[in-house]
């Protein structure tokens, strides 16, 4: 059995939680940490901070670990970890637990309910809202654009075939399954609805004046139109806008570039499409200033 000492300042906040003994809600004070930032649960201290110590500690640290695994999921297993401290020849029992990036974490007996769920708020563990849990859960599981019908199942892809053609690559007749644009069940999904010429997402584009977003100068619609013409159209106009700037080098030599490298521009536009997060209805918007081209994309990094 290994012993810390250690000074302390036993006031329960945010990450810290004070117990006299194991306490019948372990499970809730535990899920609301791992939903949060992190944080302490001390055993052997009153709440007012005297203290008191645990008796058997090697049982205590036990029970915890067995209750943990069993009565918390997902599985914790690496996120918390349980020490003894000696505190005034007294020993108390300290399980830290990290923040967990399986959110939600839940109460097995209870589930992914406001019953199971909990997130540490202040001092106090509150429990979860429904579209709390919703979003934790969205941030976890993607909506998947390829398993969501499309509203309007008659759609028409006439540009999708015109850019293929232009490519020398034309669709076969059984394109929409090549392409993935079938759900389970064979709906048109979402990814068909968007290269679609009924596609109805709104694209943005806007030019200011100077550095900031003082005064606007021009703004655009993209939108409405098939995916494919979209980025071509945006890819165009930034193309136009990528402005050249030319210096003399000397009487013979005058040096040209680009405010943007024209590839790496291309491949921002195209990254910032592929990756957006559609589920949402957000789209990508572009801004063009006089010194540099803003692209905004909704959705997360992935891992």
């Amino acid at each position: 059995m290994t012993i810390y000492n250690k000074i302390r300042n036993f006031q329960e906040s945010q990450r810290l939680e004070l117990k006299e003994q194991l306490p019948d809600n372990l499970e809730k004070e535990a899920v609301a940490f791992l939903n949060a930032s992190g944080g302490e649960l001390i055993i052997g201290v009153q709440d007012n901070g005297a203290v008191v110590g645990v008796d058997n500690p090697d049982a205590v640290q036990l029970k915890i670990k067995d209750r943990l695994v069993n009565n918390v999921r997902p599985s914790i297993l690496g996120l918390f970890e349980i020490k003894l401290e000696n505190h005034n020849d007294k020993t108390i029992v300290v399980t830290t637990f990290a923040s967990g990036v399986e959110k939600p974490y839940y109460i097995k007996q209870k589930g992914r309910s406001e019953a199971g769920c909990f997130i540490r708020v202040g001092a106090a563990a509150q429990p979860m809202s429904e579209e709390m849990i919703d979003n934790l859960l969205n941030i976890r599981y993607p909506v998947s654009l390829a398993n969501l019908p499309a509203r309007n199942q008659d759609l028409n892809f006439t540009q999708l075939q015109i850019y293929y053609n232009g490519k020398q690559k034309p669709l076969s007749e059984k394109f929409a399954k090549t392409l993935d644009f079938y759900t389970p069940d064979g709906k048109y999904n979402q990814v068909a609805a968007i290269f679609s010429d009924e596609n109805n997402f709104s694209f943005r584009l806007a030019k200011w004046f100077g550095t900031d977003k003082i005064d606007l100068c021009q703004k655009e619609e993209y939108g409405f139109r098939c995916l494919i013409t979209v980025i071509e159209k945006v890819l165009s106009r930034l193309d136009t806008e990528n402005i050249t700037f030319a210096r003399k080098m000397g009487l013979q030599q005058r040096v040209e570039q680009q405010l943007i490298n024209q590839n790496a521009l291309r491949e921002a536009v195209v990254n910032a499409f592929a990756h957006n997060d559609y589920s949402q209805g957000n789209t990508p918007i572009f801004e063009i200033f006089s010194n540099r081209i803003e692209i905004t994309t909704y959705g997360n990094l992935l891992q």
